[in-house]
């Protein structure tokens, strides 16, 4: 991620280290768009280097916000797919890191014996808190109340 940094004039920017993320998203660049990568990377920075408004960026969230204010993102595509991918990553990664947490917390010898859909239903309810703190505690109330009995 760092090769696409526009700090110091693109000073990290490598193309082969690019081109190696791009091949851990083997469902985002086929075959063909590797190669087009390529192209488009090089063209991609000797344009950026030339142009005065990609100088001072901080970061790559500040080259991918320039990029579309500038309307770049069309022509370089594959260019400004990977910078959104190289956004996303830590993001995902942390959210993959939070589930396995709760799973390994949750996954006890006692937990193990439980059927797998109540322990799904537990590891959910203690992944996805924000979501189950806007449920509303009367609503659930006045489901099961509605619920017929079980004979």
């Amino acid at each position: 991620m760092g090769a696409l940094s526009p700090c110091d004039s693109f000073s990290q920017f490598d193309k082969s280290k690019l081109l190696n993320l791009a091949k851990l998203y083997k469902y985002d660049f086929d075959d063909l768009d590797m190669i087009d990568l390529e192209e488009q990377l090089k063209i991609f920075f000797h344009s950026c280097i030339k142009d005065e408004c990609f100088t001072s960026l901080k970061g790559i969230s500040d080259l991918s916000r320039l990029m579309v204010s500038t309307k770049k993102h069309p022509s370089y595509h594959l260019a400004y797919k990977l910078l959104k991918l190289s956004l996303i990553l830590p993001v995902a990664t942390a959210s993959v890191e939070r589930c396995f947490l709760k799973m390994k917390l949750l996954k006890t010898n006692l937990c193990n014996k439980i059927g797998n859909e109540f322990s799904n239903d537990t590891l959910l309810c203690n992944v996805e808190t924000e979501a189950l703190a806007k449920v509303e505690n009367d609503k659930v109330m006045e489901r099961f109340q509605k619920m017929s009995p079980q004979i």
